[in-house]
This record gives C-alpha cells, sequence and structure tokens, in this order.
C-alpha cells in the first residue's frame, strides 16, 4: 500500500519559514534573536535541543535554541558571528525571513532532575543552550530543589544576558554565582576559571544532578570537581559541542566512533562518555 507523502512539518529536510522579530545585541561577538513560524506554530522543542537556520545564497548552520518551551508564540537563538551564515544572519532586521529545520538532538532530561537540587556549570557561550533549561526550571520552580548557577565569561565585556544575571543575583530562588579568567578596572568580583567557584557551593551530592555546558577544555576540569564533590556519573550531564551539518545523522561530520551527536545527543551523562573516547 502506498504511503502518503510526509507534509511540510513532517519533512525533517524541509526548512520551515520563520520570520525575525527581535534583535537585542548581546556582546560585540553574539546577538539574540528571536523568530516566529509563518504559520503561527509552535517550535515545539526541549530544552538543549537545537536547530538548523537556512539563510537563502548562504547555507545553513546549526544552532542551540536558547529560549524555554515555556515560552510561548515565539522561539530565541542565541548567535556568535564566526562564519559565512553566521555573519549572514548578524545583518538581519526584524522582518526578515528565514528557514528552520527541527528541533533535533535529545534535549536535557527534565523528567529525570524533578525534584533534584540542580547544579548548572555554564561556561561562557555554554550559556546559550543551559538558559533554555535554565528558565524552564525556574518557570516550574516548586518542581525542583536548590537551584546553583555557575558562570564563568573570559573578560566582563563578554558576559550574557546582563539583565537575567542581574536578576539571579538578586533572586531567592537561586544561588548565582559568577567569575572571569580577566578581570578590568570596573570588575569586583572573582577572577579565575570556572572551578574557582567550586569551593564557594556546599550541596548534598545524593540529591544533586550537575548540568554542564561549555568549551569543550572546561569539561574535564569541571567533572573532576563534581567527582569531588561525590556527584554521581550518571547525574552528571553534559552538552557536547561538534561540528553539526545535517542534523538527522547522514553527513557524518558530528560523529564520535559509531556515535552520531546530533542524534543520540547533544546531551550525555558523564557515564556514557566515559567509554566514548574522544567525546571529552
Amino acid at each position: 500500500m502506498a504511503t502518503a507523502e510526509p507534509t511540510r512539518q513532517d519533512n525533517i529536510y524541509l526548512p520551515r519559514p520563520a520570520e525575525v522579530v527581535r534583535v537585542e545585541p548581546l556582546t560585540v561577538a553574539e546577538k539574540l534573536f528571536e523568530f516566529q513560524f509563518l504559520d503561527g506554530k509552535e517550535l515545539g522543542h526541549k530544552p538543549g535541543q537545537f536547530v538548523e537556520i537556512s539563510l537563502y545564497g548562504f547555507g545553513e548552520a546549526p544552532i542551540s535554541i536558547t529560549s524555554s518551551p515555556t515560552k510561548k508564540g515565539s522561539f530565541e537563538l542565541a548567535v556568535r558571528n564566526v562564519g559565512d551564515v553566521t555573519n549572514a544572519i548578524h545583518r538581519m532586521e526584524p522582518g526578515a525571513k528565514v528557514g528552520i529545520r527541527g528541533p533535533f538532538g535529545n534535549g536535557f532530561p527534565v523528567d529525570e532532575l524533578l525534584g533534584r537540587d540542580i547544579l548548572f556549570v555554564a561556561g561562557g557561550i555554554g550559556l546559550f543552550p543551559l538558559r533554555s533549561l535554565i528558565n524552564y526550571v525556574l518557570d516550574r520552580r516548586n518542581l525542583f530543589g536548590r537551584v546553583i548557577i555557575l558562570f564563568g565569561s573570559r573578560r566582563p565585556a563578554e558576559q550574557l544576558f546582563l539583565s537575567e544575571l542581574a536578576a539571579w543575583r538578586a533572586s531567592r530562588l537561586v544561588e548565582y554565582h559568577e567569575t572571569v579568567d580577566r578581570g578590568d578596572d570596573t570588575w569586583k568580583g572573582n577572577v579565575g576559571v570556572i572551578t574557582t567557584l567550586f569551593p564557594r557551593v556546599e550541596i548534598k551530592p545524593e540529591r544533586t544532578a550537575a548540568v554542564i555546558v561549555g568549551p569543550p577544555v572546561m569539561y574535564r576540569f569541571v567533572i573532576a570537581e563534581c567527582l569531588k564533590k561525590g556527584i554521581d556519573e550518571d547525574h552528571m550531564i553534559l552538552s557536547l559541542e561538534r561540528r553539526m551539518k545535517c542534523g538527522v545523522g547522514k553527513c557524518g561530520h558530528c560523529q564520535i566512533n559509531g556515535v552520531y551527536v546530533c542524534q543520540e545527543g547533544p546531551v550525555f551523562t558523564y557515564s556514557q562518555l566515559r567509554s566514548l573516547k574522544e567525546a571529552v
């Protein structure tokens, strides 16, 4: 019997048209873009997933979703200007049209975090995908235990989402600690890599999950600190940065041995990654 052809939204290879509705500069290199689908439908993502964004004449790039699924009517992508496609994205203004494929990837295991204390560890633009889960947790604050956020940047000028950082500093709902690798004349906070924040945090390891996103060089040292604090390997959750291309496990750009990060990840537990050489 013949099978029906997939509809536009069912076809993982066919971009859905979306429009830029807001652009917000974050730093000299990063911008936040808010999008709406022209058909008015939701993206339908989980925290930690990514999309492929395409611009006619320039190509396609994988971008982490930085907004929570609790944000309805639109979704947000934060983009660092690093190449031809992202440079073209950075030139877009409200009203510009793009194509969106996805969401792709497995996302963070939200159900497994319910009732737990959560230690968020974000290095640099690792806050882009982690912000989706942080805001999801804060929007459902009564379903989780303690929320601790550690955020590290190279310099004060590279801190992201400044208004949200200020809100976290002032909030009684979260415990927020921050650091920069190199301070300046205006910086009054901690100076040092992100692991220098760990002595400030006391946790109950049996009820704590650590969610870690940042540059690959950070993982080894943060994992070591989490192990020192007694956090179980199954409760250390990491999102890997890899060169995604197709998003659906066809091109092999993101393959680590036999694992396609775009499909089986980008989120893994440390216990999964221990046996996956070259992952961290």
